[in-house]
């Protein structure tokens, strides 16, 4: 498969996934801070919560640079569609159908289809969205429309090396995107004062929420709302679907089918994911990661940074630690 082919295919992957991340997340958000307890001597430490969501792109200077605060009308627009942030949902779905439309023939009609409905009606007409309240609706729409490609992807293409880039990028930016997730809170829980401590339950229940765990855990726990158990079942859990144990097994086992169907590519991507995925499958416990850090959520992501770069130089040949596409999200590698 001719390189810019298959690094198409794994982008469109990449911004379909992030397409849903950032539209959960941001939704999420906003009815977390609507619902929110009152903590008595915790004045502001609600209205806040918008700021860390920056964290989660890396591109917390490139909004400052538009912005002079962080609130619930600027964090929304800058992830939801302002034009100069590259990682928003409007500019990766745009980039995704740009890619998928110079692939016409590689993707089924019905892909081509949800995604272009998709960035006709997400990426145009956003200048009144926040001032009409239609934040829910965009990214209910927003997250429904990655649902939708994904699962026509999975029941219409075939299984061949176009099918695995496609894997390769999903897989991949859910297990960044998580582990972005629980750093930034756990940077958030480091900081709270004793009196914030009445919102653990309330945050715990967001964080779960954010990548669509929240049922999941409770079917799994029927305890409170722990922290350390929260981080436990999405970094280790090997059935949660959107857990980084569950995405780094998946993705060495898609490298591994991609080098079986491209013989001669070198095997490090592959070696990599695999070493990462036993790591964390043979850690005694999530303290390993939240209080050895070994390896800690900083190293993971390192890892899964290294990945990406080791499958972008075997398979696009891009060499050194930045590809382009991977500068639109600092901090990826």
């Amino acid at each position: 498969m001719l390189s810019r082919i298959a690094e198409n295919l794994y982008w469109i992957g990449r911004y379909i996934e992030r397409v849903e991340n950032t539209a959960r997340l941001l939704d999420v958000n906003y009815h977390a801070i609507v619902e929110a307890p009152v903590v008595p001597g915790a004045k502001g430490i609600v209205t806040e919560q918008w700021a860390p969501l920056l964290a989660l792109t890396g591109d917390e200077g490139a909004f400052r640079e538009h912005f002079d605060r962080a609130d619930g009308r600027t964090v929304p627009e800058w992830l939801a569609f302002h034009p100069q942030n590259s990682s928003s949902i409007r500019s990766s779905l745009s980039r995704a159908r740009e890619d998928a439309r110079g692939l016409r023939d590689r993707i089924s009609l019905e892909m081509w289809e949800t995604l272009n409905r998709a960035y006709l009606a997400l990426c145009f007409s956003t200048e009144s969205i926040l001032d009409e309240d239609g934040l829910h609706e965009y990214c209910v729409a927003a997250r429904e429309a990655s649902h939708l490609f994904l699962g026509i992807a999975h029941a219409t293409l075939p299984r061949d090396l176009g099918w695995y880039f496609l894997l390769a990028g999903h897989h991949l930016e859910r297990a960044d995107n998580v582990l972005r997730l629980l750093q930034v809170r756990q940077r958030q829980g480091a900081r709270l004062e004793p009196v914030a401590r009445g919102l653990e339950n309330h945050r715990g229940m967001a964080l779960l929420k954010s990548v669509s765990a929240y049922e999941a855990f409770r079917k799994r726990h029927h305890s409170a709302l722990e922290g350390r158990r929260i981080a436990a079942f999405l970094l280790l859990d090997p059935d949660f679907p959107r857990s980084v144990r569950h995405n780094l097994a998946a993705l060495h086992a898609t490298l591994g089918s991609m080098e079986r169907l491209n013989p001669g590519a070198s095997d490090s991507a592959t070696r990599q994911a695999g070493w990462l995925a036993a790591r964390l499958e043979y850690l005694p416990g999530v303290e390993a990661i939240l209080d050895s850090r070994e390896p800690g959520i900083e190293t993971l992501l390192e890892e899964v940074a290294a990945i990406s770069d080791a499958i972008s130089s075997t398979y696009f040949g891009v060499t050194g630690t930045l590809e382009p596409r991977e500068a639109q999200r600092q901090g990826t590698s």
